[in-house]
C-alpha cells in the first residue's frame, strides 16, 4: 500500500498528460467530417481515463484518512449520479435540443468554477506567504469567469429553447453598464489580492452573476450561434482556473484548449456573418433591436405540392437550401429522398449550408450526413453563392434569416452586412415555412414577397413527402 501511495501521484500525471493528447487529437479529428467520428472516440477515451486516474489518486491518497472518506463517497455518488443524466439526455435529445443542451453544460462548468473559488477562499490549505497574492488573484478571477459563464448560459438556454423573446434587451446605457462592471472587477480584485476579504468575494459573485445575465440577454437570435460557442470558450478558461486552484495540469491544459478553440470558432462565425467580434461577446455593442417598422406589408404567393413538383420535374438544377426549420420537422430524411429521385432524373441537385445554418455550426451537416445525402453535393455558402443565378429552383427549407435579401440590400436592417445566400437570384424559389413569421433574428425577410418567390406553408416534412408522391 505504502508502495501505491508513493507512485499514484505519478501515474495520475502520466494517465492527465495521455488524456491531454488524446483531447488535442480529438479536436483535429472533429475539424474534418471524414475524420469526426475518430474525432469523437478520442475525446470519450481522454475523458473515461482522466476520470480513472482522478478516482485512482483520490481512493489511494484518502483511503485511510477520515475526513477524506466522506469526499470519496462524495465523488463516487457524482459519478454515478453525472453517468446517468449524461447517459439518458445523450440518448432522448433530439438534434434541434442540442444548442440549448450545450448551453445548460456549460452552465455546469461555470458553477463548478464559483464553488472551487469559493472553497479556495475559504479553506485555504497551506499557500506559501510569497503566493498569498497568486493564489487570491486565481480565486478572484475564477470566480467572476465561472459566474459569468453561469448565468450568461442559462440565458442562452432559455432563449434558444424559447422560453424567453430571443430579442436583445435594451436597458438605457447597456454599454456603460457591462463596461462600468468590467471595471468593476478589475478594482475588486486589486482589493482582494491587497486585502482578502469575503465580503468582495460576495460582492464579485453578484456582480459577474449580474454581468453574465446582462451580456447574453443584450444579443439577439441572430447572433445566438456566435453566443453559444463564446459560452463553451468562457467554460474553458472557467475550468482552467479552477485547474490552477487544484493544482490540476489536465484541467489547465484541457480549459485551455477548450477555451482557444472556443474563441476562434466565435471568430470565424463573426466574420461568416460580418459581426464585430469584440461587439459580439461585449454583449451586442452598436447592434439595434429590430423595431416594429421592419414589419413587411407587401403580398406573397402561395404554391401547392403538385405545382412544386412540376417545377422540379422541368428544372435542370436544384438547390436546397435548409435550416432550423428542416430539423425541427425531421425532414432531412425525406429532402435526402427528393434529391436522390431528382439526380435519377438527370437533374443537377446540390446543397447551399450557410456558416450558421441552424443554432450551431454544423448543425446542417450532421442532418444530412444522417440522411446519407453524399458530402460532394453538399457545398458551404461561399462555394455556391455563385452559381444561384444559373440555378432553375431553390427549396429554402425552414430557412429564413440566412437567406434574407435585407441582409445584403437594406443597410437599415439589424442584420445588414450579414453574408447570406442569395437564393433571391435563382429563377424559382420555393420557401417551405409553416407561417409568415419573421426568423430567429425577429427581422422581417422580404423574400418572402419577390415575383420569384412563392410560399409553400405547413409542415416541411409532410409537404416534401407530398411533392415526393406527386414526382
Amino acid at each position: 500500500m505504502e508502495s501505491l501511495l508513493t507512485i499514484a501521484p505519478m501515474l495520475a500525471t502520466a494517465a492527465y498528460i495521455v488524456s491531454s493528447l488524446l483531447f488535442i487529437l480529438s479536436l483535429a479529428g472533429l475539424s474534418k467530417h471524414e475524420s469526426a467520428k475518430g474525432g469523437i472516440v478520442y475525446g470519450v477515451s481522454g475523458m473515461a481515463l482522466a476520470l480513472v486516474a482522478t478516482t485512482f489518486l483520490a481512493l489511494t491518497t484518502g483511503w485511510n484518512d477520515p475526513a477524506a472518506q466522506l469526499g470519496l463517497i462524495f465523488l463516487v455518488v457524482g459519478l454515478i449520479i453525472g453517468a446517468a443524466i449524461g447517459l439518458w439526455r445523450a440518448r432522448v435529445v433530439e438534434m434541434t435540443g442540442m444548442p440549448e443542451l450545450i448551453a445548460i453544460l456549460h452552465s455546469f462548468v461555470g458553477v463548478a468554477a464559483v464553488l472551487i473559488g469559493w472553497n479556495g477562499a475559504l479553506f485555504d490549505t497551506g499557500t506559501p506567504e510569497s503566493f498569498k497574492g497568486i493564489h487570491h488573484a486565481e480565486i478572484f478571477i475564477g470566480v467572476f469567469i465561472g459566474a459569468v459563464t453561469f448565468t450568461g448560459s442559462i440565458v442562452a438556454n432559455l432563449k434558444l429553447s424559447a422560453k424567453i423573446s430571443s430579442k436583445p434587451l435594451m436597458l438605457p446605457g447597456k454599454n456603460l453598464l457591462n463596461v462600468g462592471a468590467l471595471v468593476g472587477f478589475v478594482g475588486l480584485t486589486v482589493w482582494y489580492v491587497i486585502t482578502p476579504d469575503i465580503s468582495l468575494l460576495i460582492a464579485v459573485t453578484v456582480l459577474a452573476l449580474a454581468l453574465g445575465w446582462h451580456l447574453v440577454a443584450s444579443i439577439g437570435g441572430g447572433d445566438m450561434p456566435v453566443v453559444v460557442s463564446m459560452l463553451n470558450s468562457y467554460s474553458g478558461w472557467a475550468a482552467a482556473a479552477a485547474g490552477f486552484l487544484l493544482n490540476n495540469d489536465l484541467l489547465i491544459v484541457t480549459g485551455a484548449l477548450v477555451g482557444s478553440s472556443g474563441a476562434y470558432l466565435s471568430y470565424i462565425m463573426c466574420k461568416a456573418m460580418n459581426r464585430s467580434f469584440i461587439s459580439v461577446i461585449a454583449g451586442g455593442f452598436g447592434i439595434a433591436a429590430p423595431s416594429a417598422a421592419d414589419e413587411e406589408t407587401g403580398e406573397h404567393r402561395e404554391t401547392d405540392a403538385a405545382s412544386v413538383a412540376e417545377l422540379l420535374r422541368n428544372a435542370t438544377s436544384v438547390v436546397i437550401t435548409p435550416g432550423y426549420g428542416m430539423a425541427v420537422a425531421q425532414a432531412q430524411y425525406p429532402v435526402a429522398d427528393l434529391a436522390a429521385r431528382l439526380r435519377e432524373k438527370g437533374v443537377n441537385v446540390r446543397f447551399g449550408i450557410h456558416p450558421v445554418a441552424g443554432r450551431l455550426p454544423g448543425h446542417m451537416n450532421v442532418l444530412l450526413a444522417e440522411a446519407k445525402v453524399p458530402y460532394d453535393i453538399v457545398d458551404e455558402m461561399d462555394e455556391i453563392n455563385e452559381d444561384f443565378a444559373t440555378t432553375s429552383v431553390v427549396l429554402v427549407i425552414g430557412a429564413n434569416d440566412t437567406v434574407n435579401p435585407a441582409a445584403a440590400e437594406d443597410p437599415s436592417s439589424p442584420i445588414a452586412g450579414m453574408p447570406v445566400l442569395r437564393v433571391w437570384e435563382a429563377e424559382n424559389v420555393i420557401v417551405f415555412k409553416r407561417s409568415m413569421a419573421s426568423g430567429y433574428a425577429g427581422v422581417q425577410n422580404p423574400l418572402f414577397f419577390r415575383e420569384n418567390a412563392a410560399m409553400l406553408f405547413g409542415d416541411a416534412k409532410q409537404k416534401v413527402e407530398d411533392i415526393l408522391r406527386a414526382l
